[in-house]
């Protein structure tokens, strides 16, 4: 297989996914910073990597993909060990599921973009913007936790794009000051995943670019 590429911001919650998949797969990769906050993703360059202007952008030996749980899928589907997508096909829908909620129910309401039209169009003031960040990912939190049983992990005693999808999220709640302890499976399931080195070396604080 050929060198992967990934076009990364160190708080991007999409991009630390695809991080950690790629840790825990045991995969060699190369980043290349895209500074959100000045704007680069918005460059004819980048642009002409990913015409959405988003990150991640995954360059594989094949060309570019983008959106993380496209990147998600062809991981698994291309390195199938360690899975992260175990089970049979009903198993396989319920961890997709509830990776879902996550990324396609509580993410896109409280990223970058978002944010920055509510303060540059309505004029959104900090504590409004904090308060929105945390109303969402309350909602999408609380249905979370009534789903989640006793294990280590969300679904098991393995980390699966479930968990992979959660950590960032959990990260995030708690850069806008939402109180996870409210949440206590997400949160120890946060502690827990955290002791992982795949995690840890995911994590924004330790990215290049952070």
């Amino acid at each position: 297989m050929g060198q992967i590429n990934l076009y990364s911001y160190f708080r991007s919650s999409a991009a630390y996914r695809v991080r950690i998949a790629l840790n825990l797969k045991g995969l060699d990769y190369q980043q290349h910073a895209i500074n959100l906050l000045k704007g680069e993703q918005k460059s004819k360059e980048y642009r002409s990597v990913n015409p959405q202007g988003l990150v991640p952008t995954m360059m594989t030996e094949h060309g570019s993909i983008s959106q993380s749980l496209a990147m998600l899928e062809w991981l698994e589907e291309t390195y199938p060990e360690p899975s992260i997508i175990p089970g049979d096909s009903y198993q396989k829908a319920q961890l997709r599921s509830m990776a879902y909620q996550i990324c396609c129910d509580i993410h896109p309401l409280n990223n970058l973009r978002v944010l920055n039209y509510l303060k540059n169009e309505f004029s959104v003031s900090e504590e409004e913007k904090s308060k929105w960040y945390q109303h969402w990912i309350t909602i999408g939190f609380k249905a979370l936790e009534a789903q989640l049983d006793d294990h280590i992990f969300c679904c098991s005693d393995h980390p699966s794009i479930v968990d992979i999808s959660l950590i960032p999220q959990v990260y995030n709640a708690m850069r806008f000051n939402l109180n996870i302890s409210d949440f206590p499976k997400i949160q120890t399931i946060y502690q827990h995943c955290n002791t992982m080195s795949a995690f840890m070396h995911a994590a924004p604080e330790n990215q290049p670019d952070t």
